[in-house]
């Protein structure tokens, strides 16, 4: 990898530095915010004569650049603002860099005092490579966490488990601001506040730029913008009322948090804190009913009780931010904090029988017992980033980033099968631990320039390592002499290392009605995993080592103002995990085992799909874009019998997987006060390969449907309902039934809009309806049949209350974990 990096340092060296350039920075001089698209135009100060001009970036940073030696004035100007000019710009060389330094411009003295314009935003952006949503559109998120805002998108869809999927797969990567999260996505999400996003980029087809990881895309979360000079403060607190079902749970459901952010803003410098702290329990049971065959003897093991979750997230995070002028920008970052997600299943089994033949009637045995469960997932982290950014004098860019993750993972898993109704009567008692410390390092140059007419050429080169350890303990008390004892076939040591050197290179422009990006990323992956026994007797090494290359293209084409047509292609990679990856297995309660396979091969994606975007009159607006996914080396979880009243669940490449799809969705406003928001995935997915010498063929018609109604009755008040339904979709070995939930949010602003209030009405069910629920059923003829119904809380009550402390608006720019997350 060392001739890319050569390449790009000597392209460095070489820029263009043969001009005059002048910059600087226009803001409001009322409240010193930047202003984008004002117009800063150069004269030569002889003859009056234009030069050259431009407008200003998001920053309100312009840049005039291939200047002669010679005097010059300058003209900024701003719709609203008095013009200003500036004299006496002096290039008395080809290679002066004029800094002006911030331009304020003063209201003109003709404006009123106060102008209100109201008009609302849309609620989808389509754009050449990604759709984007603004955050603010889905109030039933409010007080929440990111993964509330997601599950209102179109090709989005949460499952009864709280899985999150895009497009039917769970395989996708997070970005943060546009860095990569290599944690696990799931729980990133669901720590974050959902009051600090402004909005959500889905990427479906990303091009080379991008980390190929995730075969179904990219999910970029931009958080809120930083406050102009000065200070902005927001406090939420969240309350939830007790549950209005108990579901025979043994503890009542908490829901509380509180989420605080605070920004200063001063000149040069941009300093953000944020504090964190949710209590989101969730009552629930199952309802399963399993059976196994062997030698012709059917075991059955029908089952009910509690299923529930207390999870406790809190996190602090700092960031400093310095741009000592318009060209530099540096940014230092820390994030820590502890998180813990506490899963009872305490479930009766209450009527465990064996038949003897499988087909016949009569029993051998029956009893009953009470499986006592508890698995705690726990996680201590900190990570700290360093990153840098410097515009050249020709605008072209050159950026690095450096990010230094430990994490602590792991927890216990107690399982104990006892007497019924005397629990006093001990059968069985195992505990399994484990602990997972984390290390991960990443670093990251990119430089983008333009050297030609007709587009912009970015290269860039990342290197990544991961070094993620396990230890693993299973033990089972010995019921003679109260002692627990190392049960070693359960029990391990793994290391896994993984090193990835990348480097790309993309060209992107437009032309006339075209607009088109072509690149390719090279990559190098090294992963090595270690594994061992407790007893010493294997102790073997694992190794797989590729060099790819990953292509994109993109192509758009504008028709007229308001249609667009666009087709893209991106060829992706998601790596395996390590959970994924360790062949013994683990105790997950009293009928499932699971466990990896240390030679799992990541999974390879070829992904095309096909466009279009209409904008009508009257703020309508309808998207719909096909597509079609393959998956090399499938993973999916399939089971085998482990014994009479055991499965054990596999991670295994089963072959290989195909989506053909539509995704379709659009805004409608039928009156002044009430717009909707609607969105749909619809494909087939089908799967062939094998598993234990045995065919895997399943074939499905898969859809969701997101649904966004909002009606606002008053200036200061609004009312939300919002519909998410998931079809029925296929497995490896089964099918995972529909899921759906309704939701109502009244929203209020008070005190000039500083105090938001949100009583939110989730899952809304009152006995008359199957809302979040969903049953999960495999099966493989002949051997085993499993079908399990999880049915969770609905009627949720709770109230957000927000509050901001001035009206700047906030840009708190935090890091979140690259590595860490993906294991929790």
């Amino acid at each position: 990898m060392k001739l890319p990096l050569r390449i790009l340092f000597i392209l460095l060296l070489v820029s263009h530095f043969a001009f005059a350039q002048i910059t600087g920075k226009i803001v409001s001089s009322n409240t010193n915010g930047p202003l984008e698209y004002a117009t800063a135009v150069l004269y030569d100060q002889e003859n009056s004569k234009l030069v050259t001009g431009v407008i200003t970036d998001d920053k309100g940073i312009f840049s005039l650049i291939d200047l002669r030696k010679g005097t010059y004035y300058l003209e900024v100007s701003f719709i609203g603002f008095k013009t200003k000019t500036i004299r006496d710009i002096r290039c008395n060389s080809s290679t002066d860099a004029n800094e002006l330094g911030v331009i304020a411009l003063d209201i003109g003295a003709n404006q009123l005092n106060e102008v209100v314009v109201q008009a609302e935003s849309a609620t989808v952006i389509n754009k050449i490579d990604r759709q984007v949503f603004e955050a603010s559109k889905f109030q039933n998120s409010l007080g929440g966490n990111v993964t509330d805002v997601l599950r209102n998108l179109p090709s989005v869809a949460v499952n009864g488990l709280g899985e999150i999927s895009v497009r039917g797969s769970t395989g996708f990567v997070l970005l943060l601001n546009g860095k990569p999260i290599q944690g696990n996505a799931a729980v990133f999400l669901n720590q974050l506040p959902a009051n600090s996003v402004e909005r959500v980029e889905v990427i479906t087809a990303p091009s080379a730029k991008y980390d190929p990881e995730g075969k179904a895309g990219l999910l970029n979360i931009i958080l809120q913008k930083e406050a102009v000079n000065g200070t902005f403060t927001q406090v939420n607190i969240r309350a939830g009322l007790p549950s209005i079902e108990g579901y025979g749970n043994a503890e009542p459901s908490r829901r509380y948090g509180v989420d605080l952010t605070h920004n200063i803003r001063k000149e040069k410098w941009n300093f953000s804190f944020g504090a964190n702290y949710q209590r989101n329990d969730l009552a629930g049971r199952r309802e399963g009913d399993v059976f196994t065959i062997i030698n012709d003897t059917l075991t059955r093991f029908p089952s009910d009780g509690e299923r529930s979750f207390d999870e406790v997230n809190f996190s602090g995070r700092f960031t400093v931010d310095y741009q000592p002028d318009t060209l530099n920008t540096v940014s230092l970052g820390f994030y820590a904090g502890e998180r813990q997600k506490d899963r009872t299943a305490d479930i009766l089994y209450f009527d465990n029988h064996a038949i003897i033949p499988a087909n016949g009637t009569e029993r051998l045995y029956t009893f009953q017992y009470f499986n006592e469960n508890l698995r705690e997932r726990i996680g201590d982290f900190i990570l700290g980033s360093l990153d840098y950014a410097h515009t050249f004098r020709d605008r072209s860019k050159l950026s690095a980033s450096l990010l230094y993750e430990y994490t602590l993972l792991g927890g216990p898993t107690t399982n104990r099968n006892l007497g019924f109704p005397d629990t006093d009567l001990v059968y069985q008692d195992e505990f399994n631990t484990n602990d997972n410390p984390l290390n991960g390092f990443r670093f990251q140059l990119d430089y983008a320039w333009k050297p030609f007419t007709f587009g912009t050429l970015e290269t860039g080169y990342q290197y990544r390592i991961l070094d993620h350890t396990g230890d693993f303990v299973y033990e089972r008390r010995n019921n003679t002499t109260g002692d627990f004892e190392l049960v070693p076939e359960f029990s391990s040591a793994v290391d896994l290392t993984r090193s990835i050197h990348s480097a790309y290179a993309q060209l992107s422009g437009k032309k006339g009605k075209w607009d088109y990006a072509a690149g390719i990323r090279l990559e190098a992956m090294d992963r090595d995993f270690d594994l061992r026994d407790r007893t010493n007797t294997i102790d073997t090494t694992y190794t797989y080592n590729f060099v790819k290359p990953f292509p994109s293209a993109s192509l758009q084409y504008s028709v007229n103002e308001r249609t667009r047509v666009k087709a893209a292609y991106s060829r992706r990679i998601e790596r395996t995990t390590t959970f994924k990856m360790n062949p013994f297995p683990e105790r997950e309660h009293s009928e499932t085992l699971e466990q990896g396979d240390a030679t799992l091969l990541p999974e390879f994606i070829d992904l095309v799909e096909l466009g279009i975007t209409k904008n009508f009159k009257g703020d309508h607006s309808l998207f719909a874009t096909a597509y079609f996914r393959n998956v090399e080396n499938l993973v999916n979880r399939v089971n085998t019998v482990f014994n009479d009243t055991i499965l054990n669940r596999i991670y295994s490449n089963v072959g290989r997987g195909r989506s053909l799809g539509l995704e379709v969705g659009g805004q409608f406003k039928p009156t002044k006060n009430w717009s909707n928001f609607i969105g749909g995935n619809f494909y087939n997915y089908d799967i062939a390969g094998t598993f234990d010498d045995r065919d895997l063929n399943t074939n499905s018609f898969v859809y969701s449907i997101n649904a966004n109604s909002t009606y606002a009755f008053a200036p200061t008040a609004s009312l939300q309902f919002t519909f998410n339904y998931l079809s029925a979709q296929n497995t490896a070995q089964g099918e995972d039934s529909r899921f759906y939930s309704p939701n109502l949010t009244f929203r209020k602003t008070f005190l000039d809009n500083r105090l938001v209030a949100t009583l939110q009405w989730q899952n809304i069910d009152m006995g008359l309806l199957d809302t979040n629920e969903q049953r999960i059923t495999t099966e493989r003829p002949g051997e085993f049949f499993t079908t399990t119904n999880y049915v969770y809380e609905v009627d949720m009550i709770l109230l957000n209350l927000s509050y901001s402390f001035n009206k700047n608006t906030n840009k708190a720019r935090f890091i979140e974990s690259e590595f860490g997350k993906r294991e929790f």
